[in-house]
């Protein structure tokens, strides 16, 4: 086998999108000590494909170190520690792609997204326009673009603006569509974003969207949509969890239960299709469904512990509350997220090295660990339950007045949470407004499925419960801001 063989090989694998192949041949290379910059460069890629980005970091590490002049390996760098939330290495990396001669639209992507990440919002927008100079009407330059306009003003006809630019010289331009559809869908204007899609032939990734918008108004288009997608030879899961939806919200359980069955056997552990299935069980009035929302055992308030540093929690919780309100750089609320009225923080707190929220990780640690040694049984979170975890991921939400989380789950979890840090005073009141509440589909309002338990907050109460349980925020009035932090747990 001569030397470029195993690079030949390794792409022809990737491109024939057997990353596992992939991953076993580099392997033995390097093992074999031929671990070349190509071969340490294919094993990210395998290793990302496989849905480990973590594990890939260091070849792309390596790969970066052993080629200094390539413009791909510090890119590809980037674009990963971007992927992770590292945002600050993430920008060295593009920053040393450029000193490499690169000035791809993409590595312009890159930089902006990263910069974003560390609320330099200013330069953040100038490297997106970078981006868009290099390639006119660049999709996910553009979208990206208008998304941080959104949520620096809260305006959506200054958000729409660069999507609107692009579209009178790309009208067709689905992905385009698609963002600017998406963007009126959050800013509650279902009617006009469903319209931007039904105007033009569409894919079955249109279709898909064109769905996810009906669904709440008119779930029976949602499942025309799905259908043409499928007439299109495409059945993937976003699909048939869109269909069980709709199905859901229509009232035919049984009929969702065929999409949700294939979900549940393609990925056991999709908190997404869990709680469908509990859907289901619910409107079919199956005891299967008290097993699975027993909110006495597996909705969990706890109080945080006072972190090394502070005399109690409530001078922690001042602390606590000062430096998230540093990092809530934004005005409104992300696109594609729960949140309604308020802002999130961009850069995952897990890396934030402010000490103070550093000890929230301490304060959280006991709470945690009760909460895992106290699954029981035999359904899905019991189930997954190891000798640890690891916090997937972490944010900080500032809901204003009248601000609320739609109701959702986390798809990617195994246990999820609230942590209250600054509560409201009308949340003290027996209304519940500003309450977490469980148990009510976004989708299914007909049906008459209402929220079955709440939870009131609290300051330094945090609760646990799992990633699967539908779960919202009663809206709120008065004149203060709540301010909580949230993370997803997975097993280790």
């Amino acid at each position: 086998m001569n030397s470029t063989a195993p690079d030949q090989e390794l792409d022809r694998l990737l491109s024939a999108g057997r990353a596992q192949d992939a991953l076993a041949l580099a392997t033995r290379e390097i093992e074999a000590g031929r671990g070349v910059f190509a071969v340490h460069s294919y094993r990210a890629q395998a290793l990302q494909a496989l849905g480990r980005p973590k594990e890939a970091l260091p070849d792309a590490r390596q790969a970066a170190a052993m080629a200094p002049k390539s413009v791909s390996a510090h890119h590809n760098l980037a674009a990963l520690l971007g992927d992770l939330g590292m945002a600050d290495e993430a920008e060295t990396a593009a920053r040393q792609a450029f000193v490499a001669g690169g000035d791809a639209p993409e590595t312009w992507l890159v930089l902006a997204r990263a910069l974003q990440g560390q609320n330099r919002l200013d330069e953040a927008e100038q490297a997106y326009r970078g981006a868009i100079s290099r390639r006119r009407d660049y999709p996910d330059a553009v979208r990206d673009l208008a998304y941080l306009a959104w949520m620096r003003t809260g305006d959506v006809e200054v958000a729409a603006a660069p999507l609107l630019d692009a579209l009178t010289r790309q009208g067709q331009s689905e992905p385009l569509r698609m963002a600017l559809a998406q963007l009126l869908q959050y800013a509650d204007r279902h009617a006009e974003a469903y319209r931007v899609l039904a105007s033009i032939p569409l894919s079955p990734r249109g279709h898909f969207a064109a769905a996810q918008i009906a669904l709440s108004d008119d779930p029976a288009l949602a499942l025309r949509h799905i259908g043409a997608a499928r007439a299109q030879g495409v059945d993937a899961a976003p699909l048939r969890s869109v269909s069980a939806e709709a199905l859901l919200a229509l009232g035919r359980p049984q009929d969702a239960m065929q999409d949700i069955g294939r979900l549940r056997q393609e990925g056991p552990e999709n908190q997404y299709a869990i709680a469908l299935e509990a859907v289901a069980l619910r409107l079919m009035g199956d005891d299967a469904y008290r097993r699975l929302y027993d909110y006495d055992r597996l909705v969990c308030p706890q109080w945080i512990d006072c972190p090394e540093g502070w005399s109690d929690l409530d001078s922690y919780l001042r602390d606590l509350a000062g430096a998230l309100r540093r990092n809530h750089a934004l005005k409104t609320h992300p696109i594609g997220q729960s949140l309604r009225g308020g802002s999130q923080t961009s850069a995952p707190l897990i890396l934030n090295q402010d000490p103070v929220i550093r000890a929230f990780f301490q304060a959280i640690d006991r709470p945690i660990r009760r909460y895992i040694d106290g699954l029981e049984g035999d359904g899905p979170a019991a189930a997954r339950r190891s000798g640890g975890y690891d916090i997937a991921g972490c944010w900080s939400v500032r809901l204003r007045p009248e601000g609320y989380h739609a109701d959702h789950v986390h798809p990617q979890g195994w246990i999820s949470s609230a942590c209250y840090i600054e509560v409201p005073d009308i949340a003290r009141a027996d209304d519940r407004q500003g309450w977490l509440r469980f148990g009510q589909p976004p989708f299914v309002a007909s049906s008459g499925l209402t929220a079955e338990h709440f939870v009131q907050p609290e300051p330094g109460k945090v609760v646990l419960f799992p990633s699967y349980m539908w779960h919202g925020t009663v809206p709120f009035g008065g004149e203060q801001e709540r301010l909580t932090v949230a993370f997803d747990i997975v097993p280790v």
